[in-house]
């Protein structure tokens, strides 16, 4: 198949080619003007990342599927399953507008756009066409103007280690691999809501076993412009999605009591802000991950970088990811995670994960019939090692709580810094909302966060999604089941608006 063509009408060479004489990505420093045999479109100003500092990609879960549905609605095509349940994608047969016209995906030379953009396509690729992610990689470098910069991490000074384009597309290969996600099933709306921090502010890593989440805090208020949510709100969306343990990396700021008293496991692994975790600290993790009945919520300050660090962990040791994939998927689903010498720490712990990965699953495959305290100390791979959840001590005043929690955030750390950017932005859900594609499918399942309180201003619920849903046995843990009536999706946890800014939070 040949990756050029030339089109004489518009003086366009070298674009790499995706579906021939279909599918295109290329380069252009200007705005091309459609023919009657080609349609350009471009998507640079559509799906624009949200920076903390340096950082510019990749774009997030949702973008990708939001792009996915509009290049599919372009080519015309549908997608159905095929044999061991793989999607098909069936090519029109009939005529319509673009039916018979090569399709253009065309970015600026703006570096940054560029690379974002190519990730789109290379996905899309991976995705829908069946390319391997090299051949989609080879695909792009084939193109006349390529030379994507790598992504690099949400951190202030230069970057020390380079995330590909290749990382991002082999991560996407692994997920879908593993049924981490289905464009079928995935509720876009849903992760779009949960992701504000007005709302809660988490996503699945691993659908069903490992959620990344910012930490609670003693109440549920507005703090200097951001929303800060109690230990209760997460109360029903984790009964809901059966999140069975917590565990906390950063310093205590609520009563994990909390937790507990509710009926969910505790665990505190903490190490300093910005720093990687320890041999014992990261066996630890995988110990409590592996032994918990239901889901895992991890959470550090900010719920990026301690936190998407030990998640990739246990991406390398049972899914075999290696550290460029776990670190891309972890950003694709949750922007900004895994931060600084956390890079190069997944790097290094690779090769030990793969072999400690390797060893878990022969021990689990010969020993199924033990009891699951045998299990657990086979995998802990430390037999004098014991975790214990929270141990309850003589409960301090609300207010002794409070202050300490106050202390602490005196102290800003990159945590902190990365929360107040995140709680700052102006949210681009109106916009994006303007750019759905008719074909879309429209979710109201998302659930939203009431602002009911108890006596001392905390946070009581989770509310449940507006509307109801269709259950699919594919349907990812974000997907919500039920049909209750609810405050609109618009509806925040104190009211607010879900896609107010920083200036309304403040009012």
């Amino acid at each position: 198949m040949s990756t050029f063509f030339k089109m004489a009408d518009n003086g366009l060479t070298g674009a790499s080619e995706f579906i021939k004489d279909r599918l295109y990505f290329t380069t252009l420093r200007s705005k091309p003007k459609s023919t009657t045999n080609t349609h350009y479109f471009c998507t640079d100003d559509e799906f624009v990342y949200e920076n903390f500092y340096a950082d510019f990609g990749p774009l997030n879960l949702a973008m990708l599927y939001r792009y996915c549905c509009k290049l599919n609605k372009k080519l015309k095509v549908s997608i159905t399953k095929g044999k061991g349940n793989k999607w098909l994608l069936m090519l029109p047969v009939s005529s319509f507008s673009l039916s018979r016209k090569k399709i253009v995906h065309y970015t600026s030379f703006d570096q940054h756009k560029q690379a974002n953009a190519a990730f789109l396509i290379g996905a899309y690729a991976v995705i829908y066409l069946k390319k391997t992610p090299e051949e989609a990689n080879r695909a792009l470098m084939s193109e006349s103007a390529s030379t994507y910069l790598p992504f690099r991490d949400a951190s202030v000074g230069n970057s020390t280690y380079n995330l590909t384009i290749l990382d991002c597309l082999q991560g996407i290969r692994k997920a879908l691999q593993y049924g981490f996600f289905d464009f079928e099933t995935f509720d876009v709306d849903e992760y779009e809501h949960y992701e504000r921090v007005e709302n809660g502010d988490f996503n699945w890593i691993v659908p069903g076993r490992l959620l990344a989440f910012s930490g609670p805090h003693p109440k549920s208020k507005i703090e200097n412009g951001y929303p800060l949510h109690a230990p209760e709100a997460y109360f029903p969306y984790f009964r809901k999605h059966n999140v069975t343990t917590v565990v906390r990396l950063n310093k205590k700021v609520y009563d994990a009591r909390r937790f507990t008293e509710r009926g969910f496991d505790h665990y505190d692994l903490f190490f300093e802000d910005g720093s990687t975790p320890s041999e014992l600290i990261t066996r630890r993790f995988l110990h409590v991950c592996e032994s918990s009945a239901g889901a895992v919520a991890v959470h550090c300050k900010a719920g990026l970088g301690r936190t998407g660090t030990l998640i990739g962990c246990y991406l390398m040791k049972h899914y075999r990811f290696s550290a460029g994939e776990a670190i891309a998927w972890v950003r694709i689903c949750r922007p900004g995670s895994i931060i600084g010498p956390q890079q190069n720490f997944l790097e290094e712990k690779q090769a030990s994960l793969w072999t400690q990965g390797e060893v878990h699953r022969s021990r689990h495959a010969q020993h199924q019939l033990l009891t699951s305290q045998g299990v657990s100390r086979l995998i802990s791979g430390v037999q004098d090692l014991t975790i214990r959840p929270y141990t309850c001590q003589p409960r301090r005043a609300e207010h002794a709580e409070e202050d300490e929690s106050r202390r602490d955030r005196l102290l800003l750390t990159q945590g902190d810094k990365l929360r107040a950017l995140k709680g700052s932005r102006q949210h681009r859900a109106a916009a994006s909302r303007a750019h759905r594609p008719e074909e879309e499918k429209v979710h109201s399942r998302a659930q939203v966060f009431s602002s009911q309180t108890d006596g001392g201003g905390n946070s009581q619920a989770l509310s449940s999604a507006p509307g109801s849903s269709r259950a699919s046995p594919h349907a990812s843990p974000w997907e919500t089941r039920s049909s209750t009536s609810t405050p609109s999706l618009r509806s925040g946890p104190f009211g607010l608006n879900a896609v107010s800014t920083r200036a309304a939070l403040l009012h």
